[in-house]
């Protein structure tokens, strides 16, 4: 591994995260009422807490406006819940202010088009094992495991194993 990205891991300050296709497969499963139900894998919700401990919050951006996630979120006590967002960057710079950290302290997350505009402006970067724009970017990590199946847990592993 390169010492600059060595030096990058060990500056990191806050993990961001797009849910869809990174904390789950992608899918959106609907009962015959329409309900929308979304399943979450128990490796990434053992990844915030050992990132909790160690100081290092998290923070989650998704276009979706999902139930789910919030009480997934909540469960987990994740300090910043984005749903509905629109605009990742916009709140991942509000974040910065928040934490008084810069935007290459944070380490993002994600695994689709809408995730572009966060992956090019932070300090580290990831995608998931099963995301469609490998070959429109290049992130630092790509993970060895698909979304919803433990994709985060392994991001933090692999930014713990390097730090």
């Amino acid at each position: 591994m390169e010492s600059s990205l060595k030096k990058r891991i060990k500056n990191i300050k806050l993990i961001a995260t797009d849910i869809d296709g990174v904390w789950t497969d992608g899918s959106m499963y609907y009962s015959p009422d329409g309900d929308v139900m979304k399943c979450f894998s128990t490796y990434d919700g053992m990844a915030v807490q050992i990132l909790r401990e160690i100081g290092i919050p998290i923070a989650i951006l998704t276009g979706e406006n999902s139930e789910m996630v919030q009480k997934r979120a909540e469960k987990l006590k994740i300090p910043y819940l984005y749903l509905g967002e629109q605009n990742k960057l916009s709140r991942l710079k509000e974040i910065c202010e928040s934490e008084n950290i810069d935007l290459n302290e944070i380490a993002y997350i994600g695994d689709d088009i809408n995730d572009l505009e966060c992956l090019k402006a932070v300090g580290l970067t990831a995608l998931s094992a099963n995301s469609p724009i490998q070959n429109q970017f290049t992130p630092d990590y790509l993970t060895k495991i698909p979304g919803g199946k433990g994709a985060f847990r392994d991001f933090a592993d692999w930014i713990l194993a390097n730090r």
